[in-house]
């Protein structure tokens, strides 16, 4: 194979298994800025992509191109809504946020498939999606010389969104009101309601960010991945996107790099066969290695990296 058409199969495989990662290795980043440890990240995963594949069914015909664009805002809504259970469960009645996200990914894929059953006659995954969230080639970009066709031609979209939504998130949490208020409840939630600050408020809007973009990141999945939707769609991938989120220190952007790492190892399964120096490795090496990855990154910077202070925190409002 010609080493640039090898590039582009490289980088265009691995930006499509990043973009679910991206967003929801972001939203981690939100919920956790404001004091909410999220391991559910996987049942919002599961719940936006049930939602975006359902509407992108019933919905294709009247939507055309714009119905897996549209599908997105719906699989994120509904990845926020199934987040107010987490946001309920740890801000008002206490619960321990492990316990609390656990349940969630338990409980999605059997409301989910539960769900498709009662509206696809009993089956339990959905037909093929017509209108899918294809690959695109940037015009103008495109034709850069020698990195226009490897990193713009017949690329991600949604990838390049997630790396966008990256720096705002970045500039958010850095630079606005909002953002350092959100991440003053994650280091010193006393401190920050001692001069007025709602705690409650921004853990809800730490919370409920984090399920939007999961719910984003799952409906980017399988959308662009797997094209319909199982019990098997979102398989590890929200412990991926906390594991991209440690690995990139709880930074947007440091997260965002993460998450085109681990897509690359999950690019592997694909392209492995094409890259002359591991090609002769057997397959399930590469089925393998993405979730391997993630324990060895896991296991290796969880115990370097700093988390807020406050992360996993019970608040109680002083009277």
């Amino acid at each position: 194979m010609d080493i640039q058409v090898l590039l582009l199969t490289i980088v265009s495989t691995t930006l499509v298994y990043s973009a679910p990662l991206i967003f929801t290795s972001i939203g981690g980043v939100f919920s956790e800025h404001s004091g909410i440890v999220n391991v559910g990240l996987e049942g919002m995963m599961v719940m936006g992509a049930f939602a975006s594949v359902v509407f992108n069914l019933k919905m294709g015909d009247t939507f055309g191109a714009a119905t897996p664009w549209l599908g997105l805002l719906v699989g994120g809504l509904v990845g926020a809504a199934f987040s107010l259970i987490h946001a309920v469960a740890t801000i008002n009645l206490r619960t321990d946020h492990i316990i609390s996200g656990t349940v969630l990914n338990l409980m999605a894929p059997a409301l989910a498939v539960y769900l498709t059953r009662l509206i696809f006659q009993g089956r339990g995954q959905t037909d093929i999606l017509q209108h899918p969230l294809a690959t695109a080639t940037i015009p103008g970009l495109s034709s850069i010389p020698v990195i226009g066709p490897i990193f713009f031609a017949k690329t991600s979209l949604a990838a390049y969104l997630g790396i966008i939504v990256s720096i705002i998130a970045w500039w958010i949490l850095s630079k606005t009101r909002f953002g350092l208020r959100l991440r003053s409840v994650g280091e010193h939630p006393e401190a920050a309601d001692s001069v007025g600050i709602s705690v409650y408020a921004y853990r809800y809007a730490g919370v409920l960010i984090s399920g939007f973009l999961g719910g984003i990141g799952g409906a980017v999945m399988a959308q662009s991945i797997t094209l319909n939707f199982s019990a098997t769609t979102i398989v590890g991938q929200g412990f991926m996107s906390l594991a991209a989120m440690i690995f990139g220190k709880w930074h947007p952007v440091g997260a965002m790099g993460a998450a085109v790492f681990f897509g690359f190892a999950q690019s592997l399964a694909i392209v492995g066969k094409y890259i002359p120096v591991i090609r002769a490795m057997p397959d399930v090496i590469f089925t393998v290695a993405p979730y391997l990855i993630t324990i060895i990154v896991l296991v290796a910077f969880i115990g370097n990296a700093r988390m807020p202070a406050a992360d996993g925190s019970t608040f109680v409002k002083s009277k």
